[in-house]
């Protein structure tokens, strides 16, 4: 027996990588029966007589588990959003956020496309820079095909695993092409009458990219909030987060409440407007899920 890491799964098949190299296995029997369904990031034991001839024994426990892409262990999401085409959008993006905080994923934000975008542009990408740094999140400027900004990156993946997320064509094949050109990932231009690219990846992959693991993924497909609670989302807003303790009641959820520290502070301009309007509306639909599921 042996231990290693899922880096591919693909029909059926397990791809397990050790010190020993890429063992091709497949699930044990009873495993549908235990409801155990392994995934890319898993610790696994296995045993095998040759490389392509493999048995998963067991899938160790998780640190953290997503549905779609359906990954394990994840330490980092790298957050890919454009500057142009398409267009920034600091909702997405937030929305990104707290999926990535719900899931308790370090998250890494990267605007691409700067050399697509006009001064007015630039300036307002390196504002909004400015604000989620404030916020405490790591943010990377980058340009199309440039290199230099692209091995900015590296230390950030180095001895982590990281997913690739983020809308349709902003360039996320792009980006793990860039930093290491053998990989080749098929890549799609933006459809101009849809504004968006082709979904291109079809499996998850973990591609060792510098010194980390990066994972190829066909992305979120689907960013709703099912199985969150109202009470769960102030805690995937980091500013809003370190002052709830403040809050007159417990469980303040932020809105009406009197003596509430976080209104507090975007009355005082603490906290940004917008991403106190994006925590509302998310809330919002939060209620409005479990008002029909419960109904």
């Amino acid at each position: 027996m042996a231990k290693g890491m899922i880096v591919k799964a693909l029909s059926g098949f397990y791809y397990v990588r050790n010190e020993e190299g890429l063992f091709q296995c497949r699930g044990r029997g009873n495993f549908r029966k235990r409801q155990i369904k392994p995934l890319v990031g898993d610790e696994v034991e296995f045993e095998a007589e040759n490389r392509t001839d493999g048995y998963i024994l067991d899938v160790f426990p998780r640190k953290n588990e997503l549905i779609r892409p359906p990954i394990a262990n994840v330490d980092q999401a790298i957050l890919v959003f454009s500057a142009i085409e398409p267009d920034f959008s600091p909702l997405l993006l937030d929305r990104f956020l707290v999926h990535i905080e719900v899931n308790r994923i370090e998250p890494l934000i990267v605007i691409s496309k700067m050399d697509l975008a006009d001064a007015v542009l630039q300036e307002k990408m390196e504002q909004e820079k400015k604000r989620y740094e404030k916020i405490g999140y790591p943010v990377l400027l980058s340009s199309t095909v440039e290199m230099n900004e692209m091995e900015d990156l590296l230390p950030h993946i180095a001895n982590k695993v990281s997913v690739v997320a983020g809308q349709s064509g902003v360039g996320k094949s792009s980006l793990l092409n860039t930093l290491q050109p053998e990989l080749n990932i098929e890549t799609n231009h933006i459809s101009t009458h849809l504004g968006r690219g082709k979904h291109t990846t079809r499996h998850v992959e973990l591609l060792s990219i510098g010194e980390g693991l990066v994972a190829d993924t066909p992305g979120f497909s689907s960013l709703d909030f099912i199985g969150m609670e109202v009470q769960d989302l102030s805690a995937c807003f980091p500013e809003m987060e370190e002052r709830a303790s403040a809050c007159k009641f417990r469980g303040c959820t932020h809105i009406a409440e009197p003596g509430c520290a976080v209104k507090e502070a975007v009355e005082a301009g603490e906290i940004e407007e917008s991403r106190y309007k994006h925590y509302q509306l998310f809330l919002n639909e939060i209620k409005n899920q479990k008002r029909r599921y419960d109904s």
